[in-house]
């Protein structure tokens, strides 16, 4: 993007990190019809591993560096948008918070950190943090939210274990949590056969679709189809290493 553009960019939701806590709860969010961008810069972590053989819906594992592009691709699919961008330094604005990043500038109504490195770049709102050995929490309730009005904090940033699924599970738990204080009428993000609802006369709830046979039919087509593509040939990309061992002899990745 150019400069001109970033620095007027405005957002509902800007998540800062790019792992699977972040990416997961942009999933949500931009389901929400809540506009969303995450900002991320490096890898996550989870492509530190060699295989991931504990994530469910994976019998045998899988390719953590392909599970991340598989997510990645799910968040755009539902209308997040996903940029390379440092955050430098976050302050409040009047609609909430100003994000300024390497790539430009960004504003948005809420904000979630989900980033993997201490969070330096929110010292200008004096954010409550913990400190432990060499690692750096936001204080949280346990649905993601801050003491700070409109900030929340997911998955390693609000010292989750350190699991991939965990992860994605406080990033879904904290898109939720952002989403019922943007909207309290949510109900489910939920996609139901058509007549769930409306043939106990009901209205179909916010946040919920009904779908013919049809229409579940074709989706489902469309699911094994893109899931055939994925899995077509093994991932190539091997395991990010650490920074600590990258150069080391006897690294096998």
């Amino acid at each position: 993007m150019a400069d001109d553009a970033t620095t007027n960019d405005a957002w509902d939701a800007i998540i800062i990190g790019g792992g699977i806590a972040g990416l997961t709860c942009s999933i949500f969010t931009a389901r929400a019809e809540i506009s969303t961008l995450v900002l991320n810069h490096g890898a996550s972590l989870v492509k530190r591993n060699a295989i991931l053989e504990n994530y469910p819906g994976f019998p045998a594992g899988v390719n953590p560096r392909l599970l991340v592009n598989m997510i990645e691709d799910q968040a755009q699919r539902n209308g997040a948008t996903l940029e390379q961008a440092r955050a430098q330094r976050v302050t409040r604005t009047e609609e909430g918070f100003q994000v300024e990043t390497d790539e430009g500038t960004y504003h948005a109504q809420r904000l979630v950190a989900a980033s993997k490195d201490s969070p330096t770049y929110l010292d200008p709102l004096d954010p409550p943090l913990t400190q432990e050995g060499s690692k750096t929490y936001l204080e949280t309730d346990e649905d993601g939210r801050t003491p700070i009005d409109g900030l929340y904090a997911a998955g390693r940033m609000a010292k989750k274990y350190h699991q991939a699924i965990v992860s994605a599970g406080h990033g879904a738990t904290t898109a939720i949590t952002l989403i019922e204080d943007a909207d309290p009428d949510f109900f489910h993000d939920w996609v139901a056969p058509k007549g769930y609802f409306t043939l106990r006369d009901r209205d179909v709830p916010t946040g919920v679709e009904e779908i013919t046979k049809e229409e579940r039919n074709r989706r489902e087509r469309e699911s094994v189809r893109v899931m055939q593509d994925y899995f077509e040939e093994p991932h190539d990309a091997p395991p990010v290493p650490h920074p600590k061992v990258k150069d080391k002899p006897g690294f096998d990745a």
